[in-house]
């Protein structure tokens, strides 16, 4: 077998990361625990075997995951981020106690989804999750995309006409139209007394002429009536 070797240098995370790679070559090959120390201590170099870890940083370990959030983060990258604390850490957590760790620090518009959703594991939440990550993705997309197009669109010096086909039919349609006169409204009247146009039979005026006749008839009858003529009598 062999192994990544180890130089020993004060950076304790490089130390994690060489023996997650060590334990996994362990693994593949069957390697027993009486053999694992020998093997990986032929691996190590220089200052390896004075390397130590500070007490406190396991507590530091562990406040880096209690406080572990999504952010500007996606929610792969923000997995991959969990699960290197959680085995940096040596935690050996059941597993709804490990999707109750990832979903509570999950960004709020997508937890609020995933927690209306059926999921049977860790695997089907990250899947569901991915899957709205992508749907607010593409509906930010859109309304960046139709709120920037009219500012880019004048900044470049045009003005920005959102229908102009629709204007010029509507300003034409505008023109054309004149509201009817009233000498051609009053043509289109008929007066059913003379058959006449432009006239009411109210307001005839055949019917007016007819009746300052009668009246001037009707006078003449009454001076007749009240100044009788005079007939001298011959002698």
């Amino acid at each position: 077998i062999t192994l990544p070797p180890f130089h020993g240098k004060d950076n304790v995370e490089n130390y994690l990361d060489w023996k997650m790679k060590v334990e996994q070559l362990f693994s593949c090959h069957g390697v027993s625990e009486e053999r694992k120390v020998s093997l990986a201590t032929l691996s190590f170099q220089g200052h390896a075997i004075r390397r130590h870890i500070t007490p406190y940083y396991d507590r530091e370990l562990m406040d880096k995951l209690q406080r572990l959030k999504q952010g500007s983060s996606s929610v792969e990258e923000y997995r991959q981020s969990m699960e290197l604390l959680i085995m940096r850490a040596g935690i050996r957590e059941e597993k709804r106690t490990t999707i109750s760790r990832f979903q509570s620090g999950l960004n709020l518009e997508i937890r609020d989804k995933v927690e209306l959703l059926p999921y049977r594991d860790f695997n089907e939440l990250l899947q569901l999750c991915s899957r709205v990550e992508h749907q607010l993705k593409r509906k930010s997309f859109r309304k960046d995309f139709t709120s920037s197009y009219p500012k880019n669109f004048k900044k470049e010096g045009h003005s920005y006409q959102p229908y102009p086909k629709e204007e010029k039919e509507k300003e034409k349609e505008k023109s054309s139209f004149k509201a009817p006169s009233k000498e051609s409204k009053s043509s289109e009247i008929k007066c059913f007394k003379c058959l006449g146009r432009g006239h009411i039979a109210s307001q005839c005026p055949t019917k007016k002429t007819m009746v300052l006749k009668a009246q001037d008839h009707y006078s003449s009858l009454d001076q007749a009536t009240h100044h009788p003529l005079i007939v001298k009598q011959m002698p």
